[in-house]
């Protein structure tokens, strides 16, 4: 077998085992979302028996792993197009003996910075809490609040931010270009940049969880294929500007609704 028949050969099999792997990781992820939503739909709440506002230490930390699981679940999807062709490149450099674990690093650094995200958000929540704004289910109890934050979904859509982080997300080849480093160091640096620019498109959708509910799986599905969408779909950035526009017009819905 020549060189380049192996190579050929390797990337092929990185590639089954990558995708694999990502399958696998969203499966599992869904697997312990649905049994907990149904679960908190039957008893009504994630901790606790009518209120979750005073959940102790252990309750957070649940909180804040429901969180993890569900942004692996719903963000994986949609970092898979750049992580395969980062397998791909990285098989055929000079560090291709070092693939696999250059890969591990890359989706390392990339649910880090999600993981953060979600260490964020389970303060937020808890806040919200705290401030009456969430009922049980962790879904808006006040128009108003659901309405601002679909009309701040909504302007974000439009923001120079946005765009170029979308840009980003949509052109793994020219991301990696600007962004690549040898080893696995290197493989967990262009996780954490990835992980940066997928975050700085899609933070405010994930935080209209809060609109839907957070444990809501039907909410959660379609922000997972919109997020998807959005990143590979060829009418993905056009796609978002016009949903900017829907998530501002549902946000003014309930507010003028709220006010009459």
């Amino acid at each position: 077998m020549s060189g380049r028949t192996r190579i050929e050969s390797l990337v092929r099999r990185d590639r089954w085992l990558v995708g694999g792997a990502l399958g696998v990781a969203v499966a599992l992820s869904w697997a312990w979302l649905v049994p907990m939503a149904v679960q908190m739909k039957r008893d009504g709440m994630m901790c606790g028996v009518t209120s979750w506002v005073t959940c102790d230490t252990g309750d957070l930390a649940m909180l804040f792993a429901m969180w993890v699981v569900m942004m692996a679940g719903m963000m994986l999807p949609s970092a898979a197009p750049t992580m395969l062709l980062y397998g791909c490149v990285v098989r055929k450099s000079p560090d291709g003996e070092k693939a696999t674990k250059q890969i591990y690093a890359f989706a390392g650094g990339y649910l880090l910075i999600w993981s953060a995200f979600s260490f964020i958000a389970t303060l937020l929540q808890y806040a919200l809490a705290q401030a009456l704004l969430l009922s049980p289910m962790m879904k808006a109890e006040s128009p108003v609040f659901g309405g601002v934050l679909l009309l701040a979904a909504g302007a974000y859509q439009f923001t120079p931010l946005k765009r170029a982080c979308l840009d980003a997300c949509r052109s793994p080849a020219e991301f990696l270009t600007r962004h690549w480093r040898q080893g696995v160091s290197g493989g967990f640096h262009v996780g954490v940049a990835s992980g940066l620019y997928c975050l700085g498109c899609c933070w405010a959708l994930m935080l209209l969880l809060f609109v839907g509910g957070v444990m809501n799986l039907w909410w959660i599905a379609a922000l997972t294929v919109f997020v998807l969408l959005e990143k590979i779909a060829p009418f993905g950035a056009a796609g978002g500007r016009v949903s900017g526009v829907a998530l501002g017009a549902v946000g003014l819905w309930h507010l003028v609704r709220h006010s009459l």
